[in-house]
Formats: C-alpha cells, sequence, structure tokens
C-alpha cells in the first residue's frame, strides 16, 4: 500500500484547455489493461521537455530530444506502457519513428511534431503493429478530462495513478495547471524512473519554458530516490497552450499573479514526484532527508542521497530499528573529504540523537524507536560548515521491493 497518497478523482483533475487525451487498451504487453495513451495538443503549444541523463538511453528519449529540437511545434505525445524500447539499439530507433509516423498520418500532421515515450520492459523489441493498431481507438477516446485515465494508462508496478491539478489567477484570468506521472522503482534522480506530464493554459514566453522545465524537475523528480537506480526512459514534458487569456507571462519576478502561477507550478511536480515516493515499490514509510548547514548545495546533496541510498540505513527504517550509527557512516562516506565530525548535529523528528559529533546524552533509544515506527520520519543533519541545505525524498526498503523486482518480468 502506498504511504499516505489518497487516490486522485476524476472531478479533482481539472481540464487543460488545449489539450486533450485519449487512452486504450493496445496489447502492448499484457491485455485488458490500458497500454497506450495520446495527448493531442492544440496548434500554437508550446512544448519543452528535460530527460534522463543516462547515457545508455532509450529510443523514444533520443527522438524526443531530436523532434524537441527541431522546432516544428509538437502536435501530440504518444505514450506506451508495458514495453521501455531500451537496450534496442537501431532497430529500436525505427520501431519508435515508426510509431510516430502512423500517428502523425492518423493527425495530419509532421511525424517531428510527435513526442515518442515508452516505459516498460527492456530490451524488447517495441510491438509496433499492436501500437498502431490501437491509435484510432485513442484518438477517438480523446477528451479534455481524461486526466485520470491517462495517469492510469501509463502505470507499470505503480500500485495507484499518480494526478495533481491547481488553478490559480493571473491577470483576472483562471489559469490551469494539471498533471501526472508515473514510477515506483528503479528510483534515482537525473532522473528517476518516471514519466511525468505537465499542462498549463496559462500563456508563458516559449524562451521561458525549457528553464521552467528544468527548475521544476530540480526542484522535484531530481530530488526523489528509491533505490539509486537512474532509469533509461525518464521524461518530465512540460506544456503551456495559451488559451487562459492572460497576458503572456515574460518574468516570473514581473508579478505576484506570475510568482503565484510558478508556485502553483513547483507544487503539482513536487506533490508528482513526492507520490512517486510514497507509491515506492514495497515501501512503507516515506521519508524526508533534510541536510543543513553545508558549504555549498552539492555537498549538502551529496550527504543527502547518501542517507536517501544508503541499504543499510532504508532496512533499519523498515524494521523501525533506530540503528542511527548508520546515517552517520552514511553522511562520513558522502565525498565531503575536508568534513569535521565534531560539528554534526543529527535530528530524528523532534529527537536530538548526535551533538558534536558523538550520542547527544539526552538521546534514549525508546525516542528514536518511537519515531522509526512513524509512516512519515523526517532525518535532519547539520554538517555546521555554512548556511547551505538540500532536502531529497525516499523511502524504505521492505521484504516486498525485492518480490516485486524479482517477478516483473513473469
Amino acid at each position: 500500500m502506498p504511504v499516505n497518497l489518497p487516490l486522485p478523482h476524476a472531478v479533482d483533475l481539472h481540464p487543460v484547455a488545449g489539450v486533450r487525451i485519449g487512452v486504450t487498451e493496445a496489447g502492448v504487453r499484457k491485455a485488458n489493461r490500458k497500454d497506450v495513451s495520446v495527448f493531442l495538443l492544440d496548434e500554437g503549444t508550446s512544448v519543452a521537455g528535460v530527460f534522463t541523463q543516462n547515457r545508455y538511453c532509450a529510443a523514444p528519449v533520443q527522438v524526443c530530444r531530436e523532434h524537441l529540437a527541431g522546432g516544428q511545434g509538437v502536435r501530440a505525445l504518444l505514450i506506451n506502457t508495458g514495453n521501455a524500447n531500451a537496450g534496442t539499439g537501431a532497430d529500436g530507433l525505427a520501431r519508435t519513428r515508426a510509431t510516430c509516423a502512423a500517428l502523425a498520418q492518423e493527425l495530419g500532421v509532421a511525424p517531428a511534431q510527435i513526442l515518442p515515450f515508452s516505459t516498460g520492459v527492456i530490451m524488447e523489441p517495441l510491438p509496433v503493429e499492436r501500437i498502431t493498431a490501437g491509435l484510432p481507438a485513442a484518438i477517438a477516446n480523446a477528451q479534455a478530462d481524461h486526466w485520470l485515465a491517462a495517469a492510469e494508462g501509463i502505470m507499470t508496478t505503480d500500485t495507484q495513478p499518480k494526478a495533481y491539478s491547481r488553478q490559480v489567477t493571473v491577470d483576472g484570468k483562471t489559469v490551469t495547471v494539471t498533471g501526472i506521472s508515473k514510477g515506483a522503482g528503479m528510483i534515482r534522480p537525473n532522473m528517476a524512473t518516471m514519466l511525468g506530464f505537465l499542462a498549463t493554459d496559462a500563456a508563458i514566453a516559449p524562451a521561458l519554458l525549457q528553464g521552467l522545465a528544468r527548475e521544476l524537475a530540480e526542484g522535484s523528480f531530481n530530488r526523489v530516490t528509491i533505490d539509486g537506480d537512474t532509469s533509461t526512459n525518464d521524461s518530465f514534458i512540460v506544456m503551456a497552450t495559451h488559451q487562459a487569456g492572460n497576458a503572456p507571462i515574460t518574468d516570473w519576478n514581473a508579478s505576484a499573479d506570475a510568482q503565484a502561477l510558478k508556485t502553483a507550478l513547483q507544487d503539482v511536480a513536487r506533490l508528482l514526484a513526492q507520490a512517486i515516493v510514497r507509491d515506492g515499490e514495497g515501501a512503507t514509510k516515506f521519508i524526508t532527508v533534510q541536510v543543513d548547514g553545508g558549504q555549498t548545495e552539492e555537498e549538502c546533496r551529496l550527504a543527502a542521497y547518501a542517507i536517501a541510498h544508503s541499504p543499510l540505513v532504508k532496512t533499519a527504517f523498515y524494521a523501525s530499528d533506530p540503528n542511527l550509527g548508520r546515517i552517520l557512516a552514511a553522511v562520513g562516506y558522502a565525498g565531503i573529504a575536508d568534513l569535521d565530525q565534531n560539528r554534526i548535529e543529527l535530528h530524528l523528528d523532534d529527537v536530538h540523537v548526535v551533538t558534536q559529533g558523538g550520542r547527544n546524552p539526552a538521546y534514549r533509544e525508546e525516542d528514536g524507536q518511537r519515531v522509526m515506527k512513524q509512516s512519515e520520519i523526517t532525518v535532519r543533519v547539520h554538517l555546521g560548515r555554512g548556511q547551505a541545505s538540500q532536502t531529497v525524498w525516499t523511502c524504505d526498503f521492505s521484504h516486498d521491493y525485492v518480490t516485486i523486482n524479482a517477478d516483473y518480468r513473469s
């Protein structure tokens, strides 16, 4: 069961003017499951994206980058689950291009105006015929209010869909932000094994969109980890349809309304990223790791991820075992060469565990265990070196994580 993650409801997901979504069952890997989705975008929609930093990236990632760089204007997204089309070489690229061409023909646009996305099993040929056969049904199904269906249609080992929506007022106009994501394992930043799609009807200067996508990812999807594995297919797409009627935003700091919109975008991206951790494979606990007092954000990030990636730390959290020396050890090997251990402070929620590098005389193990039994826990480490801070989100490792990944291809 996900950790304190409520199910999304279709009524709470506001349609975004200029976006229609269709979903169908194409039998990509298994029968009787939603596995092909299309996002149909009105002409003039601006699109930007950030992708995995894994050098062994999947065919759809390569084609997405190429199509975005071509600048022809994106008119549709094509997403399949069940097959990642990664580790498939030149044949995989050809198959991705074939699906783009098929959808382009259905819509009367150029193949370069289609962005493809795949998620699922690696090193298996993409079943192009099944996907293309399902396209007419997906297109016929397209409606503005199908965000929840799309969230269901992009799931793999997720136990539930992930979707959030916000509305704010900009220039007296109601502006909508709605997004979905998927991911539950093979999760590490840069980015995670995830797909994320975020749309707004706000008018935003196209020149701002790529920077916005990077900033949103940096504050959300690049702050989560489940198992420390960076996937081959990760993609996060931001779309602005410009249909809300507001004066185009050209500077995020130009008005309170512009800042309110950016905050809404950040909130939705963060919630989507945290939902991935809450639904982590076998997760029973949601853990915030906050590292303060660094000389730089980078060294805070190193320490935070050393803690969040440690199997010993994560299994201790699963067992509710306050074996907190594992956290100190992780900070020590994080790669901060001149770290002074005598300045380190460690808190577990409200419990002060370590002071000046050693066990706090007032710390009692029963207090640590009380916190460890909670479903949501905050680990706070102070390095005693400066003013920088960084926060990441992770989960525990349970028996079910091994079971899910051992059985994934079955």
